[in-house]
């Protein structure tokens, strides 16, 4: 039974053999994961789909193309002979071990690499070159003495001044230089990132506006109804809900937030499917909350907790990413005070929540320390207005500081 790349959406061509879960020639059962799979936009397992031996024929760190043979399973108590393996590949060398082989005149393929997964280091280039040079079954030639030497005498002279010169730094050996830095190639999921961030530098006129907001009436709120919405709901009651109701409010006030450009066209969308940008060990996705307007707090806590879950569980599918309208990202969850958030194209807006700080500010007159998070969203100028963007984020930093009780179906 032979194991492919399967196909995940129209856009994704190709995948990488990112880590087998189990060796060649392990017994695998049914429904077992035996390998995982990274493209541009999710990580997907592949489980077993029989009980037998797992044959492995395309190895790690592979990017092979969707259709794509990776492997097979040889059925128990069938007398199939297992698939040939794929042809080792020479053993993988570093750039400056390539061009110590070719100075030294030594093939690669010849030499036993000592570093990890066989990789070739210039030492063993050495090593190799050197063994080569001697003679007499491997042991080096007697040196030739060389005929002594009388230096002529030179008349006496007078001593000159001597001149204080900076020694140049030796050149690190090429085995040293290799150990100085570790070059590995880019996960497709990193590589798609670096992608659409440039391409939103490049094709957006992307400007920021801040304000921070008074954080007192929601965390009050969490204190007062943590265990009562908990009991009730079975998930635990964040700031996440809080920030979607109130940007899905303030988008239908200010439509143009919501909106995209398409061509020399000004898109307008009638519902609010809100993007939440969640950080993995492998790069920040962004799954998408199905028209967030409708959704309850409880429902919004859940259906984040499910992103989460299923994204470390590699379960993410690629209709749980696309679309999405506005985004949500929350830097604040690993301590940044202050920044500035980049564009998910198409859409033309994202706010950013940062760390709630108790800050000292003024209040009715007087000074007092209050729990603050200072806002940032970023928009689109060709788009929305300066003017516009201002309004909505005092609007959203309005709904956050007095939010309506009853949103909490308590």
């Amino acid at each position: 039974m032979e194991i492919r790349v399967p196909e995940v959406g129209e856009s994704i061509v190709e995948a990488l053999v990112a880590k087998w879960r189990c060796k060649d020639g392990d017994a695998v059962r049914r429904e077992e994961p035996v390998c995982e799979l990274e493209t541009d936009k999710v990580t997907l397992e592949l489980n077993a789909e029989a009980d037998g031996i797992l044959s492995i024929l395309i190895p790690e760190g592979s990017t092979v193309a969707v259709g794509t043979v990776i492997g097979a399973i040889r059925e128990e108590g069938r007398q199939d002979a297992a698939p040939p393996h794929a042809e080792a590949p020479h053993p993988p060398t570093s750039p400056a071990a390539r061009r110590m082989a070719r100075e030294q005149e030594v093939r690669p393929e010849t030499v036993k690499g000592s570093g990890k997964k066989g990789r070739v280091p210039a030492g063993d280039l050495l090593e190799s070159a050197a063994a080569e040079e001697t003679g007499n079954g491997g042991e080096p030639s007697p040196p030739v003495p060389a005929p002594p030497q009388t230096a002529p005498a030179e008349p006496e002279r007078e001593a000159e001044p001597v001149l204080s010169v900076r020694a140049e730094e030796p050149t690190p050996h090429p085995a040293e230089q290799e150990l100085r830095t570790t070059r590995t190639p880019m996960t497709p999921i990193r590589r798609r990132i670096a992608e659409r961030l440039t391409e939103a530098r490049r094709e957006t006129a992307m400007a920021t506006t801040f304000n921070e907001a008074d954080m007192g009436r929601i965390i009050a709120l969490q204190r007062k109804y943590r265990d009562h919405f908990r009991q009730k709901h079975g998930v635990s009651l964040g700031l996440m809900p809080f920030f979607v109701k109130a940007c899905v409010e303030a988008l239908k006030e200010f439509p143009s937030v919501n909106a995209r450009i398409d061509g020399d066209d000004i898109v307008h969308q009638h519902f609010y499917d809100i993007g939440i940008a969640v950080s993995g060990e492998k790069g920040l996705v962004v799954p998408v909350l199905r028209d967030a307007d409708r959704l309850s707090f409880a429902e919004i806590e859940r259906t984040i907790d499910g992103f989460v879950e299923r994204m470390r569980a590699n379960r993410l599918e690629i209709a749980d990413l696309e679309g999405g309208t506005f985004t949500i990202s929350n830097g604040g969850v690993f301590g940044s005070l202050l920044g500035t958030p980049l564009l998910n194209p198409p859409q033309s807006a994202v706010l950013g929540m940062h760390a709630i700080q108790e800050r000292p500010v003024a209040l009715l007159g007087k000074v007092v320390i209050r729990p603050m998070m200072y806002l940032a969203l970023t928009y689109d100028h060709r788009i929305i207005d300066g003017r516009e963007a201002v309004l909505f984020l005092k609007k959203v930093r309005e709904y956050v500081e007095e939010p309506e009780e009853a949103l909490l179906e308590r």
